[in-house]
């Protein structure tokens, strides 16, 4: 397992931006393939955007799509999401996930992940 420390959460107005970054403290980072959800209250956590070890695959939800980038540096051992044109729906606690040599596709779910940060909260509004 690998641990992982996110920030850069806090409050936007709508239509601002955020970068969120994950710190992993893991030799082998760059065999990860790496993800970020997120998870409103009273809701299921969903997957938002991932990103295969080498960084040359990514995905991104339907929702999110045209606004959130993911990308990673394997040099530093971090992973980021920019968040731009923020909406009140994006509201939400956002989780960064680990696990070794996922493929990236929209099937990926929380089950294939087995390493989690603690999550940084995400707020939208004016």
């Amino acid at each position: 397992q690998v641990q992982l420390v996110e920030s850069g959460g806090g409050l936007v107005q709508p239509g601002g931006s955020l970068r969120l970054s994950c710190a992993a403290s893991a030799r082998s980072f760059s065999s990860y393939t790496m993800g970020w959800f997120r998870q409103a209250p009273g809701k299921e956590r969903d997957l938002v955007a991932a990103i295969s070890w080498s960084g040359r695959v990514t995905y991104s939800a339907d929702s999110v799509k045209g606004r959130f980038t993911i990308s990673r540096d394997n040099a530093k051992n971090t992973v980021y999401l920019q968040m731009n044109k923020l909406k009140p729906e994006d509201t939400a606690v956002y989780y960064c996930a680990a696990d070794s040599y996922l493929v990236v596709s929209n099937t990926l779910q929380v089950a294939d992940f087995g390493s989690w940060g603690q999550g940084t909260q995400v707020t939208v509004s004016s």
